[in-house]
């Protein structure tokens, strides 16, 4: 919600102000994160490994990881793995107490698209299109309760 300007502002002061909202929302946004992972050309759909990065988001990775060992998909076990590369890299790079992290953030983007082709008949071919998935996972400390 922006206010109204007033008589006296004009319009390249109201420009200003708002470009300086947005930076400041983009700082936020890529703040300097804790510790990450992050995997690419993962050969699933990213539509497929989304269903499993829903239901581990806020969770302690704990819990995050007996959670995937036991979803009967093929991404939990690819995302499963991400995080604990994440979890490596909090506690030898970052020096972080794994008791206290949970997922921040996961993030699953599209990779290439691999375009293959499969012969049907009467000559003709129906295009394969093999989708591959990048996955970012931002692990962060949560305060002692």
């Amino acid at each position: 919600m922006e206010s109204n300007p007033t008589p006296q502002e004009t319009r390249p002061e109201k420009a200003k102000r708002r470009a300086k909202k947005r930076v400041r929302a983009e700082r936020r946004r890529f703040a300097r994160p804790k510790a990450m992972s992050v995997s690419h050309h993962l050969r699933i759909s990213a539509q497929k490994i989304r269903l499993v990065c829903d239901q581990i988001r806020g969770k302690r990775v704990e819990e995050a990881l007996s959670m995937l060992e036991f979803i009967p998909r093929k991404g939990a076990k690819l995302v499963a793995r991400a995080l604990r590369s994440g979890i490596a890299n909090a506690e030898n790079n970052k020096n972080l107490d794994v008791d206290t992290l949970f997922v921040k953030r996961i993030e699953v983007g599209p990779g290439p698209t691999v375009k293959r082709f499969l012969p049907r008949a009467q000559g003709r071919a129906t295009p394969l299109l093999k989708r591959t998935s990048h996955v970012t996972i931002v692990l962060d400390e949560k305060a002692a309760e």
